[in-house]
């Protein structure tokens, strides 16, 4: 392994920034990366996120290579020496790593003897709330770097150590997140008959929203809808309360069966709030397009795992997460794989995860093959 990537690593878990506040940790990536003269940073990219741009003789393709820089709101729980900081921000989804993997590049770029084209190392902010890629793709300065392919990896926990895990088609699932407002009117609670008390209403839209669900992920219907939080009342016995929040995420294969669903928890909010009396508003946010994997960046993902004997998986069906790298897909050729990091691991999220350092040399492999696939053909 690689020690100054390791340390690279470390350093960036030990530093965990939320969405949209990644400003340290781009200046970290930016004083590491400049060593290795790029031809242009570009920073400011849709908030906090940064270009790392590598330009060689002549015009050719421009391939870019996407990791993300955000950490999770979660505490962590692990004690080893590098554990985080920043109380209650860790690194709990691997972007530490994935940092790491694409700005170890850079060294290698710098000494790249390619005789065209263009390489973007692109720093996406705010992943995990579904809103980085689309700012960086409202960027000019991104937009002028004229991209021809994007690649992305994600580590898979519960996958086979440095397997390459790839799908054809949606790799991700389509995200949406959602919350319902009622508002009924408050009363004494010994007089609760004066009042609107939404508590049956919550409960019942509950129970209808439950029936929309289609566990089934080998169905093109696959749809599940996750109760997040209720927030109803307060602690104060005299009160009988007037307002609820209901908070879900949903996830769907397919956009279309998204819009659906949309639509069927729209009429249901609207039955329930007549039946009752109440006033009713749904919020739509943190949406996370499915990531549509490029045939052709499918086809280079494969050759370069072949060529570099690396374990290859052929997913049997999408991802049930949700990463907003669907933005890109939507504009560009574009593929991201996974990279198995073991079958034992915590999962994604737990907050005893910790990317596994020996992923980074399999993660440079596989982006220094596809870079040269592009570029030298």
């Amino acid at each position: 392994m690689n020690e100054t990537l390791v340390q690279l690593r470390k350093q960036l878990h030990q530093n965990p920034e939320l969405s949209g506040k990644e400003n340290a940790t781009t200046n970290c990536i930016i004083e590491f990366v400049k060593q290795y003269s790029p031809t242009a940073i570009i920073s400011g990219i849709g908030g906090a996120g940064v270009a790392v741009v590598y330009e060689f003789d002549k015009n050719g393709p421009t391939v870019a290579i996407r990791c993300e820089l955000d950490a999770l709101p979660i505490i962590e729980e692990n004690t080893f020496a590098h554990k985080s900081d920043n109380y209650g921000v860790s690194h709990k989804c691997g972007h530490d790593g994935h940092m790491t993997i694409v700005a170890g590049l850079a060294n290698w770029l710098s000494e790249a003897e390619f005789k065209k084209g263009k390489v973007v190392l692109l720093f996406q902010p705010a992943e995990e709330t579904g809103e980085g890629a689309a700012k960086v793709l409202e960027d000019e300065r991104f937009l002028n770097l004229d991209i021809d392919y994007v690649f992305a990896l994600h580590n898979l926990p519960g996958e086979k150590m440095h397997s390459i895990i790839v799908k054809s088609s949606f790799f991700t699932a389509t995200v949406q997140s959602f919350s319902i407002h009622l508002k009924g009117k408050k009363s004494h609670a010994s007089e609760p008959e004066n009042g609107i008390n939404p508590a049956l209403a919550v409960a019942e839209l509950i129970q209808i929203i439950a029936t929309f669900e289609k566990p089934n992920a080998h169905s093109s219907d696959f749809a599940i809808l996750t109760p997040i939080c209720i927030d109803l009342g307060e602690k104060n016995y005299g009160i009988s309360p007037e307002n609820v929040e209901l908070h879900y995420t949903i996830r769907t294969w397919s956009g279309e069966v998204m819009s659906t669903l949309e639509d069927k928890i729209k009429q249901a909010a609207n039955e329930i709030s007549n039946t009752h009396q109440l006033k009713a508003k749904i919020d739509w946010f943190e949406f996370f397009p499915a990531s549509d994997n490029n045939t052709e960046c499918v086809s280079f993902i494969e050759k370069v795992a072949n060529q570099n004997s690396i374990e290859l998986v052929e997913h049997p069906r999408s991802l049930k997460f949700g990463e907003d790298f669907g933005w890109f897909s939507s504009k560009y050729k574009s593929a991201i794989f996974g990279l198995g990091a073991g079958e034992d691991q915590p999962a994604l999220h737990h907050a005893d995860y910790d990317f596994p350092d020996e992923l980074i040399d399999t993660g440079l492999l596989m982006f220094k093959g596809l870079i040269t696939e592009v570029l030298e053909n």
